[in-house]
């Protein structure tokens, strides 16, 4: 049936391109995750009237946050290449994409932590001090918990911006199905592989939205 309306796709490529963006978005997105809710700790703890306030370290961290952040990731990727070469050993392929992926998007991802991190009750973090709880239990069971729906919220859009992010990774070699769209479809003016890669795409975003919306919800105690 499928090959009627796609009469051009290579179905084993597309299974392996597939595979490859998957493979580019799990790890590119943990590794955000990890790193996003790291940089957007220190910008909250960090900023004035926080428990580690340090306008010099603040600002340093600020302004890498906002570089990284405003370069295109297609320009991103090009001036990376001498550093992932040397981390990866190649410029080619899904392995290769991930360095990129991965300061692109981490950058972003720290300033929704921030954002979710500065909506928390003042009360709240100030009951816990009066307690005598230390910057470490704060942290664990106060501000990531207290936070949590924001953090999950912002992980999804992320996510989608990865997804997006490995299309245009997998147009300049990095394989994926972004790869399969412009290769083998665009390249070759074959539409009906470039529209399936196209829709393929969607349906992860799809997927990726819907689970985010259902563990927000699960999570969000207001």
């Amino acid at each position: 049936m499928m090959e009627k309306f796609f009469p051009d796709v290579e179905w084993l490529s597309m299974k392996e391109a597939v595979w490859e963006t998957l493979y580019m978005s799990f790890w590119s997105v943990l590794a955000t995750f990890i790193l996003g809710i790291i940089l957007g700790l220190l910008l909250f703890l960090t900023a004035k009237g926080q428990a580690w306030e340090n306008r010099f370290i603040h600002s340093i961290i600020s302004a890498v946050v906002n570089i990284f952040r405003s370069i295109p990731f297609i320009i991103l990727i090009v001036l990376l290449i001498p550093f992932t070469k040397l981390l990866v050993g190649t410029i080619i392929g899904e392995t290769a994409a991930l360095p990129a992926l991965i300061i692109g998007a981490a950058p972003f991802y720290a300033r929704l932590v921030e954002i979710g991190l500065r909506e928390i009750d003042k009360g709240v973090i100030e009951a816990a001090k009066s307690m005598g709880a230390s910057t470490g239990t704060i942290i664990f069971k106060v501000l990531l918990p207290e936070s949590m729906p924001a953090i999950v919220s912002g992980i999804t859009v992320t996510a989608i911006a990865i997804v997006g992010y490995t299309a245009m990774a997998g147009a300049i070699g990095a394989g994926g199905l972004g790869n399969v769209a412009y290769m083998d479809g665009f390249e070759r003016g074959r539409n009906d592989v470039t529209v399936f890669a196209t829709i393929l795409v969607l349906i992860i975003v799809f997927i990726i939205q819907f689970l985010g919306d259902f563990i927000t919800k699960k999570i969000d105690k207001r």
